[in-house]
């Protein structure tokens, strides 16, 4: 989330994890694309989940995998089928579908995404809302915390049956212990909302 200078003033922007659209709060499209990040199970690349563009520009270019280099890869829900409709309904039909994105901005210029609540506090304007993800705490490669959408979306195409496995998407739970409890609850699986003012 950074803040951008335009025409029309400051504003901020944000991606809307799970969609290709952004709020119809005000907010406009800069692009949607594929989610992405460096591979779930490698101890290199970066941690951060990337909002790749549907149409790259490409500078000077080999075709060929380097021995040392660092990959991007598409992002997949990796999600229990069990538990899928009570989170999103029906949206997500396979646990390993591919996550889109969406850059968006607002002319507010602010944007904060809170982790625990689906609500904003008073005074700011809910952009979206949804659960906090972020890579498997087991797997060697270090991620950031995501907001999903509540209601996302799948990219088309591709064998969804078969799990391509490059960079997850998990439900972040809550552990009691260091983090107080109550208020939290162990293995309840946290909530987020995007907001702006």
């Amino acid at each position: 989330m950074k803040t951008t200078p335009t025409s029309k003033g400051s504003g901020s922007t944000f991606v809307r994890w799970g969609r290709t659209s952004c709020p119809d709060n005000g907010t406009e499209l800069v692009y949607n694309g594929y989610a992405g990040g460096s591979h779930f199970n490698k101890p290199g690349g970066a941690g951060e989940y990337l909002c790749l563009p549907r149409d790259p520009i490409w500078g000077h270019h080999e075709d060929a995998v380097e021995t040392y280099s660092s990959g991007v890869y598409g992002v997949e829900y990796e999600l229990n089928q069990k538990t899928l409709s009570n989170f999103f309904g029906t949206n997500i039909r396979y646990f390993s579908d591919d996550a889109p994105c969406a850059v968006c901005r607002t002319t507010r210029s602010s944007v904060i995404m809170i982790p625990g609540r689906n609500e904003c506090y008073g005074g700011w304007t809910r952009e979206y809302h949804g659960y906090l993800m972020s890579d498997y705490e087991g797997h060697k490669a270090a991620s950031e915390f995501v907001c999903l959408d509540i209601d996302p979306e799948v990219l088309t195409g591709g064998d969804h049956a078969v799990e391509k496995n490059g960079k997850l998407l998990y439900f972040v739970e809550a552990r009691c212990g260091s983090l107080p409890c109550p208020p939290y609850v162990n293995g309840r699986e946290l909530t987020c909302v995007v907001c702006s003012k």
